[in-house]
């Protein structure tokens, strides 16, 4: 009797946790042995974590347990973190042990990048899990709990630099601005102590967004009293400190990091061939010169053709990468050599900007205010709807729409 082949899957992100799901609803199971790897045991929301970290939004809201959405009977879970992936002897090595596969899927994530600015990874918290938004969110709070216990007012307890301007670092700094007026009233605070910088070295915020919707945006966010400053990049963290390459020193008790990403750490030790942790996988997304490894999510790097850039490691490419992954599978298990190759489908991209306020391009439409905020909820409850079906959309989703 011959052994059923064996698929690990690694990392329980937007990319594994679909892939898992997809050949789940397929009943891959039945023709292979199928190992779903993560460091927690749950599954969380990457593009909500700008709300609890602001406090906004409560952490638990952002994620799942796994074995609530996959059936472990038919998908094995393993609790784990990967240290390595030997893949010359098609094994991947765990903190805990190891486990060998026939095909593998690397969908392990990302860590902050830091562009090699010192201070950083000492001094700046970042938005990357379930745990460190928690943490900015209690430090946030420490913050202005300790203001008026000094005698002596220190304003930088009061001052907040989110660095990047991207989306992580504009909706978390939209947050912060709609929950700043509550934290001052619960503290007895003015306002007017609470200064919050959104820094970027780019020439615009929101760099390759539509230029209207970046302008609405930054209106918004300034009419709430955020400071700008467009065009300034960062030389230095310090302990309680941010030295702009401008000569300009912010003194600043909470560092937020939002620059971008690159792909696990884990591809570079692993000997594979990638630019900032990221693989530029074949069109079918597997490794060059592997077959048997596929790559997705933020580990993978996609060229934009058309543009001659890397699409964005978003949650949206993230899942549609997970379901050709999964039918790649699907064909490879029934023996067929035909795979099939990975296409985006940018259905549109939407910002949010704290409370009912977002900004968003859909197709060729722009949307902005109350509008672009249901369309977000909307997105966010597909995803739920693709992953656990109407149950996990009402015990996880944003029902409240408008």
């Amino acid at each position: 009797m011959n052994k059923k082949p064996k698929i690990v899957i690694l990392g329980a992100g937007y990319g594994g946790m679909m892939t898992a799901s997809r050949l789940q609803k397929a009943n891959a199971y039945q023709d292979a042995d199928i190992t779903l790897v993560n460091k927690h045991n749950y599954h969380y929301q990457t593009t909500w974590l700008h709300e609890p970290a602001a406090g906004t939004l409560h952490h638990d809201r952002t994620r799942m347990k796994i074995d609530k959405v996959i059936d472990t009977n038919k998908i094995q879970f393993i609790k784990d973190s990967v240290a390595e992936i030997k893949k010359d002897e098609k094994k991947v090595i765990l903190e805990k042990g190891e486990l060998d596969y026939d095909y593998l899927v690397i969908g392990l994530g990302s860590e902050p990048e830091t562009f090699g600015i010192p201070g950083v990874k000492e001094h700046a918290f970042s938005i990357r899990s379930v745990n460190s938004v928690r943490l900015i969110r209690e430090h946030i709070e420490y913050m202005f709990a300790n203001y008026n216990k000094q005698e002596e007012k220190h304003d930088d307890l009061l001052t907040f630099v989110v660095a990047g301007a991207g989306f992580t670092g504009i909706e978390f700094v939209g947050e912060l601005s709609e929950r700043i007026p509550e934290l001052c009233e619960e503290y007895d605070i003015a306002r007017e102590k609470v200064k919050l910088y959104s820094v970027e070295a780019a020439p615009t915020a929101l760099p390759g967004f539509d230029e209207e919707l970046v302008e609405y945006a930054m209106n918004l966010l300034e009419s709430r009293g955020v400071e700008f400053k467009i065009n300034t990049p960062i030389k230095e963290v310090q302990d309680g400190a941010v030295l702009l390459a401008d000569g300009e020193e912010i003194k600043s008790q909470t560092i937020v990091w939002t620059t971008g990403v690159r792909g696990n750490p884990v591809i570079e030790k692993s000997g594979f061939e990638a630019m900032r942790g990221r693989v530029k996988v074949e069109k079918d997304l597997r490794a060059p010169g592997y077959d048997d490894v596929f790559i997705i999510g933020d580990c993978a790097l996609i060229i934009n053709e058309e543009i001659n850039r890397p699409y964005p490691p978003t949650a949206q490419i993230a899942i549609q990468q997970a379901y050709t992954c999964a039918n790649n599978l699907k064909a490879l298990l029934a023996g067929k050599t035909d795979m099939e190759e990975f296409k985006p489908d940018i259905k549109g991209t939407v910002a949010s900007l704290g409370g009912k306020e977002a900004i968003g391009k859909v197709g060729d439409r722009k949307l902005y205010g109350n509008s672009a905020s249901a369309v977000k909820k909307i997105i966010d409850n597909r995803y739920l709807f693709l992953l656990g079906g109407m149950p996990l959309v009402l015990k996880k989703g944003k029902l409240n729409i408008f």
